[in-house]
């Protein structure tokens, strides 16, 4: 089995796994949006990004496809990773600001900010649906046509497809077809109802976030905040 460094675990890791069989094995928690268990990994949403190696010659990679082999060094919450997964989730709240699930996430990493114009369409082309109904359903009904912004999923031809069963199983995976509380047109691309406002502030004192080795607030370093926060009110 590959011995691999994850967070300063020492771990050896069964072959075939990925970074990310591996981080949620040990309770590492990792963010992803295109993955799940039941369908093949496809790494399109780049959400579940990882740093390996160290020093110039550390890079990003996607850990739901990259497997683990010997000597790997993975850190899975450096400050580069959670400023890449941010200017993701940035990119897709604003192709799909209705989206309760993106807006959760969004609340959870502690984003504060959209920086492009939202464009409200319904589709974040996660690809779930894709993989859903051809490798559960066994179906094919739905698929990718064209290429950049005339990229979008539908049946072929755009015909009714004859495959297609009305299972719904598309629609249960989908991440964009459970709304945020204040429906489609809400006025603010960010909903921030759920913002914890003890966000870890880690990053700004250490190179990783340290809250994963153990309860929140431990390091000090989120206590501290809140307790000036508090003093200058």
């Amino acid at each position: 089995m590959p011995k691999i460094a994850i967070d300063g675990i020492d771990f050896d890791a069964p072959e075939g796994w990925t970074i990310l069989d591996t981080a949620r094995f040990l309770g590492l928690e990792i963010p992803t949006l295109c993955y799940d268990e039941g369908l093949s990994a496809w790494g399109g949403c780049r959400l579940c990004l990882v740093e390996i190696g160290t020093g110039e010659q550390s890079e990003l990679v996607t850990s739901c496809t990259y497997p683990v082999e010997e000597g790997l060094i993975v850190r899975t919450a450096t400050k580069r990773v959670i400023d890449a997964r941010k200017m993701v989730l940035e990119l897709l709240i604003a192709q799909c600001p209705a989206s309760k699930v993106l807006q959760d996430m969004a609340a959870k990493i502690g984003l504060d900010r959209v920086r492009f114009k939202p464009k409200r369409e319904d589709c974040v082309y996660c690809g779930l649906c894709v993989r859903m109904c051809e490798e559960q359903m066994m179906a094919k009904a739905i698929g990718f046509v064209n290429r950049g912004n005339k990229l979008k999923i539908t049946t072929p031809f755009d015909i009714t497809s004859e495959e297609c069963r009305r299972c719904g199983a598309c629609m249960y995976i989908c991440p964009t077809c459970t709304l945020r509380c204040e429906g489609p047109e809400a006025e603010n691309v960010l909903c921030g109802r759920c913002y914890n406002e003890l966000q870890p502030t880690c990053l700004d004192v250490y190179e990783d976030y340290a809250c994963w080795m153990g309860l929140k607030g431990n390091c000090g370093t989120c206590v501290k905040e809140e307790t000036e926060k508090k003093k200058e009110d």
